[in-house]
């Protein structure tokens, strides 16, 4: 959803002035639909990466590779139907290694040009730029002044791959809202999205945890399963999006979420600093940034194991 989100700026800015089509999955439709529900879309098969409680999300993706690189030849495929029947001129991807064509410009959109693993670090990066290479242009939603930058050793780039880079800036679904100055009216927010069985892991955690029974709680849950352990103070929402959103976060005193890229790049956008990261277990990415954001902005870092303890 992070890939989603982030890409509604320029869609917004690119529909003014060109017939746009959508590559949708099961995963991003109802959100697309939300945003932008007259734009054509396609259909586009799903990576459909799987993770488990036991088993660390890394290795699980390298075994996934084989299903992955077969993804990654069927939407080639059909982009290039897709560039046949309807005469299309430039392609933009958001992490879709296939979407791209030799015929056409095609750009990349990625934040991770240096990808941060615990092992097989060196082969992952080779591969990983030996895909985006085939792509004429590389984007990277962050600051080009190292000193500025939001994803810190994860969009330097190398030399094999730095002509076509090109920083753009942080991207997010809630710039260019209109709000008005809000006050802190939300005592503590929490925000919970990422894959399961990890987001309702840490949403089980924190409803046990003690310090939070007595506070004032908005819980938006990614999720619109119903778990009757809901503490019956708490301000629930299922889903929140665009305005809605940025409003909750802009009164918000503390803010409680994963570190994932997309919701960071909301919180600066929104200029949130009283923050607690809980980065999801075994994702690497997250716990890179965390921990970044902890040394740089001095966010809070709490593991999801210390969430039923955590003095919120």
């Amino acid at each position: 959803m992070g890939h989603a989100t982030r890409c509604v700026p320029i869609i917004e800015l690119l529909r003014k002035h060109n017939h746009l089509i959508l590559g949708v999955t099961a995963l991003n439709v109802d959100y697309f639909n939300y945003h932008f529900p007259q734009l054509e879309k396609v259909d586009m098969p799903s990576y459909g990466i799987k993770y488990t409680r036991r088993i660390p999300i890394v290795l699980k993706v390298l075994l996934q590779l084989p299903r992955i690189f077969y993804v990654i030849k069927k939407e080639k495929r059909i982009l290039d139907s897709i560039i046949s029947l309807n005469r299309i001129n430039l392609v933009i991807s958001d992490n879709r290694y296939g979407c791209y064509s030799k015929q056409i410009e095609s750009i990349f959109i990625t934040h991770q040009l240096n990808l941060q693993l615990p092992f097989f670090s060196a082969w992952v990066n080779k591969l990983h730029h030996k895909f985006i290479r085939r792509f004429h242009e590389i984007w990277v939603p962050d600051f080009k002044n190292v000193e500025d930058r939001l994803s810190g050793k994860l969009s330097e780039d190398f030399p094999e791959i730095k002509n076509r880079v090109t920083y753009i800036e942080p991207l997010s679904a809630l710039q260019n809202l209109d709000l008005p100055e809000q006050p802190n009216k939300i005592p503590l927010l929490i925000l919970l999205s990422g894959p399961e069985p990890q987001r309702s892991i840490l949403e089980s955690n924190l409803l046990l945890n003690k310090s939070l029974q007595h506070k004032q709680v908005v819980l938006v849950r990614g999720c619109s399963k119903t778990n009757k352990n809901l503490k019956e103070g708490f301000i629930v929402f299922d889903f929140v999006f665009g305005k809605k959103l940025a409003e909750l976060i802009a009164q918000a005193d503390r803010v409680v979420c994963r570190s994932g890229y997309s919701t960071l790049m909301d919180l600066h956008l929104l200029r949130k600093k009283n923050l607690v990261l809980i980065p999801t277990p075994g994702q690497t990415e997250q716990e890179y940034l965390a921990n970044f954001w902890q040394k740089k902005f001095q966010a809070n870092l709490c593991l999801q194991s210390q969430a039923k303890n955590f003095e919120f």
